[in-house]
C-alpha cells in the first residue's frame, strides 16, 4: 500500500533572492537587427542565480515540495505555460499572457491579441506560438533589440495562404450545415500545438489535425484525425501523436515530403476523455490522462508502428487535466485540485512520491524547468483559481510499504529510491 508522504521543509533549507533588478547573466540587449538576435532559448541565463541552497536537514525533510511562489495577475484561467529561456510565459484571455522573469519571477511584460481565451503555448527558438479560441495561431518574434521584446510576426493562416487558395471551389471544406471554409482553416477552437522537425502541429475542437511548414507558415495538410474533439499533441521520432475527447490516442507518422498516415491508435478506457498526452525523451513510453482519473501508459517498438499498454493507474479522483515529464518523473495535475508526483520504474510503471495541494482551483497546466535546482526541480502550475504557483520538487522518492512482523504486528517500512 502506498502512502504519501509529507514533511515541512525548514524556510532555511532553500532560499530564493528578493525582487531584483534584471540578472547580468541575461543576454545582451545590444544588437542592432533582428537578424542578429539569439533565439529565446539561447539567453544566458542560469538557474544557479537562484542560489538555493540545501542544509543539514533530516534526509526525510527531502520527500516534501515547497511553494517558492504564488504568482498573480491574471484575468481568467491560467489556461497554459511555456518555458521561453529566462522568461516563464502564462495565458489566460486573449490580450493577457504575462511574460514572468527568473530568478526573482516579477511580472516583465505582457501581450496578447484578439479575443477569447489562448488554447494553448508553444516556444520554438525566438518564435512564440499560440492557439486560440478564435480558431487561429499567431507567430511571436522573441526580439532582445526591439522595446517590443514579443511582437507579432504572423497570423495563420496567412494572408498568402488564402488568396493562393480561397478562388478555387475544391479547396473549401463542409463544416456545418449550408457553411463551408477553406481547408486550411480550423472550423473551432485551437486546443493543442506542437512542433517537430520544421513542422507545426495544430489540434482543433473541429476533430482535425493541421500541419503548417516552420519555414514560410504554409499549411500542408489537414487531417479528419478524430471523432471528437483534440485535447493534446506531442511529436517525436517523426511521430505526431494526438489525444482526443473520443478515448483515443492515434500515432501519425510522415510519409513522403508533406502527408502524414496513421500507424496506430492506443485504446483508451470507454466513455472517457483523454485530456492529456506525455512522450518519453526517446520517444518509445506514451501516457495518456482521463476523465476518469486514470494515466495510462503504452510502450511501442522500435519501430514505432505497434504499442502495448504497460501501465493503468488511478491518479486523482476527479479528471486528470494535464501533465508533464522531467526526466523519470511524471507530473499530473487535476480537476480535484492537486498535482501528483510520480516516479517512472523501468518497465514504465508508475509509483506515487508526493501530492501537492495548494491551488483553490483545477489545475489546468504543468510545466517543469529541465534545470535541477537544489538536489530538486522548479514546477510551475496554472489554475481556474487565476494564479500560477511555482513549486520546488525534490528528487528524491519515497515508497512506504506495509508489512508484518512474526507476531502479527503490523508495521510500515520505508524505501527510499
Amino acid at each position: 500500500m502506498l502512502h504519501t508522504v509529507k514533511h515541512p521543509v525548514p524556510d532555511t533549507a532553500l532560499s530564493i533572492p528578493l525582487l531584483s533588478s534584471t540578472p547580468s547573466s541575461s543576454s545582451s540587449s545590444g544588437r542592432s537587427s533582428d537578424t542578429d538576435e539569439s533565439p529565446a532559448t539561447s539567453f544566458r541565463y542560469d538557474f544557479q542565480d537562484l542560489k538555493f541552497k540545501i542544509l543539514n536537514v533530516p534526509a526525510s525533510s527531502f520527500h516534501s515540495y515547497k511553494l517558492l511562489a504564488n504568482l498573480s495577475g491574471h484575468i481568467g484561467s491560467v489556461s497554459c505555460l511555456a518555458l521561453c529561456g529566462e522568461f516563464i510565459l502564462s495565458a489566460s484571455q486573449g490580450k493577457d499572457i504575462i511574460v514572468w522573469q527568473q530568478p526573482d519571477l516579477r511580472q516583465f511584460t505582457k501581450f496578447g491579441h484578439g479575443e477569447g481565451s489562448v488554447k494553448a503555448l508553444v516556444t520554438a527558438g525566438n518564435k512564440v506560438f499560440t492557439a486560440h479560441q478564435d480558431s487561429r495561431i499567431r507567430v511571436w518574434k522573441v526580439s532582445r533589440s526591439s522595446e517590443n521584446l514579443f511582437r507579432l510576426f504572423d497570423t495563420l493562416p496567412t494572408t498568402k495562404d488564402y488568396l493562393g487558395k480561397f478562388m478555387k471551389q475544391s479547396n473549401y471544406v463542409q463544416t456545418r450545415r449550408n457553411h463551408k471554409r477553406l481547408w486550411i482553416e480550423h472550423a473551432d477552437s485551437i486546443s493543442c500545438l506542437a512542433v517537430s522537425n520544421g513542422l507545426i502541429y495544430s489540434g482543433s475542437w473541429d476533430k482535425t489535425l493541421k500541419v503548417w511548414r516552420m519555414s514560410d507558415f504554409k499549411c500542408l495538410e489537414s487531417i479528419k484525425a478524430h471523432d471528437d474533439a483534440i485535447n493534446g499533441l506531442v511529436a517525436s521520432k517523426g511521430i505526431v501523436y494526438s489525444a482526443s475527447a473520443d478515448g483515443k490516442i492515434k500515432a501519425w507518422g510522415k510519409e513522403g515530403k508533406n502527408t502524414h498516415s496513421l500507424k496506430g491508435i492506443l485504446e483508451g478506457h470507454k466513455d472517457i476523455s483523454l485530456n492529456s498526452i506525455v512522450l518519453s525523451e526517446d520517444g518509445s513510453l506514451v501516457y495518456g490522462g482521463g476523465s476518469d482519473g486514470y494515466i495510462m501508459g503504452w510502450l511501442g517498438n522500435k519501430d514505432f508502428d505497434s504499442w502495448k499498454v504497460i501501465c493503468e493507474t488511478k491518479a486523482h479522483k476527479m479528471a486528470v487535466l494535464c501533465m508533464c515529464l522531467m526526466g523519470e518523473f511524471l507530473c499530473s495535475g487535476s480537476a480535484d485540485k492537486s498535482i501528483s508526483i510520480w516516479k517512472r520504474e523501468i518497465n514504465g510503471s508508475l509509483f506515487r512520491t508526493m501530492i501537492i495541494k495548494g491551488h483553490e482551483g483545477p489545475v489546468k497546466c504543468l510545466q517543469a524547468s529541465s534545470t535541477r535546482v537544489g538536489g530538486g526541480f522548479m514546477l510551475y502550475s496554472g489554475s481556474l483559481d487565476k494564479s500560477l504557483r511555482v513549486w520546488w520538487v525534490p528528487n528524491y522518492s519515497i515508497r512506504t510499504q506495509n508489512t508484518s512482523s512474526i507476531d502479527g504486528t503490523p508495521k510500515i517500512s520505508t524505501v527510499f529510491v
